[in-house]
């Protein structure tokens, strides 16, 4: 187990971007029976994803909304010192995707650079390096691009995953800065189930070949090849069962803290029945649980999955300033699977997508087409409920 803690350091502002295109899980019909569709819409909280188009990868999503961010903040470009990029489906399998987008968005070239593939857990872990690095002199700030296109992965006659993946980007940026709080990271790894969620040929295991790319009907009558993604739901379920209540209650008990110190837990969000039970089990207010799940489906990096159901019949206002203590910042614990992190820092980042309605929001939720793509900006509060002062930049 890997126990990691700062202080001083802390997420400056996040961006998220999807693509503009909708496909609607109630249009399954010809994969699921109607009898079982709007109950398994239900169970999985689904009802529709965001899927970009044929010629729009992680990267070029992850691109807009660090150009958002960076603009929007008045970023000067100069003060990133290191780069990171998290995706499965990276521009390349050669060379990596870091480098370039350092060339696209114009950053200096002695920035550091460099790609990681870590899945769902991925947000967490690269959250923890970019928060080494921006406690150490002279790195400055950490840019942390995450995202994914799994709808290229996922075989559209397969219903197992096809009503779960949409795609997304994000953007994040961490700095050292006084005003950040204590963060804590708790890390594992546990690689004995990797072959239950696994795209079996295209890597070097098993090249591409004829046999890799022919579609074949599995036993629960999904068709789908080699170079799809394949998973394994019961298992991977059980697998969630069993380590995230656990790996929660280990994180709080590192900090010597109780699940009542906690104000929102942000889960990985894998499908509505199963971060309800975690909640349920953890004795945890649902009503603190944010959603956004239903309306962009498993887009991966956490800031554009993990946020709150914006716009949902979901929507709660998990941020409204009468039910949050004035006597200490909130703390917030994301939580995806072997990797887990809680801040407490006075400040709070909202990640944006959706229809946005924030109580600590004065307004400037914004909305910005740019062809395909659909960007939307994060706000930055300082939690401080005796100002109204929105937290500067």
């Amino acid at each position: 187990m890997a126990i990691l803690k700062y202080t001083d350091v802390g997420i400056h502002s996040v961006s998220a971007c999807v693509p503009q295109k909708v496909v609607r899980n109630s249009e399954l019909d010809n994969l699921i029976p109607k009898a079982d569709l709007e109950k398994t819409i239900h169970s999985i909280g689904i009802r529709e994803r965001r899927i970009a188009e044929r010629d729009v990868c992680s990267s070029d999503l992850c691109s807009k909304a660090a150009e958002r961010l960076l603009s929007e903040h008045g970023i000067d470009r100069d003060s990133i010192g290191a780069l990171i990029f998290i995706s499965q489906t990276p521009d390349y399998r050669q060379p990596s995707t870091a480098p370039s987008l350092q060339d696209r968005l114009g950053l200096p070239k002695t920035v550091m650079a460099f790609d990681i593939n870590m899945a769902c857990s991925g947000y967490v872990y690269g959250l923890s390096i970019a928060y080494s690095l921006a406690s150490q002199d002279g790195i400055g700030r950490v840019l942390l691009l995450v995202g994914e296109t799994m709808s290229k992965t996922v075989s559209d006659h397969d219903k197992v995953t096809t009503p779960l993946f949409g795609d997304a980007g994000t953007a994040t940026l961490i700095e050292k800065g006084d005003g950040y709080g204590p963060s804590c990271f708790v890390l594992h790894s546990d690689g004995g189930g990797s072959d239950m969620l696994r795209v079996p040929y295209g890597g070097y295991r098993n090249p591409s070949s004829t046999e890799g790319f022919e579609r074949k009907v599995d036993e629960e009558g999904n068709i789908l090849s080699g170079e799809q993604l394949h998973m394994r739901g019961m298992d991977v379920f059980n697998f969630g069962l069993r380590v995230v209540p656990s790996g929660i209650k280990e994180i709080l008990k590192v900090l010597g803290m109780g699940i009542e110190d906690v104000d929102i837990i942000h889960f990985h969000q894998a499908n509505r029945f199963m971060t309800d039970f975690f909640a349920k089990k953890l004795r945890f207010p649902l009503d603190r649980v944010p959603y956004s799940l239903g309306y962009f489906g498993i887009p991966v990096p956490p800031p554009a999955s993990d946020c709150r159901g914006f716009g949902c019949p979901h929507d709660i206002s998990l941020y409204d300033k009468e039910s949050v203590s004035s006597e200490r910042p909130m703390r917030i614990l994301f939580f995806r699977k072997l990797g887990s992190f809680l801040n407490s820092s006075a400040y709070l980042c909202l990640f944006v997508l959706g229809e946005v309605r924030f109580s600590l929001n004065d307004g400037s939720d914004r909305y910005v087409p740019d062809g395909s793509l659909i960007v939307r900006s994060s706000v930055l509060y300082e939690v401080v409920l005796d100002s109204e002062k929105r937290a500067s930049s």
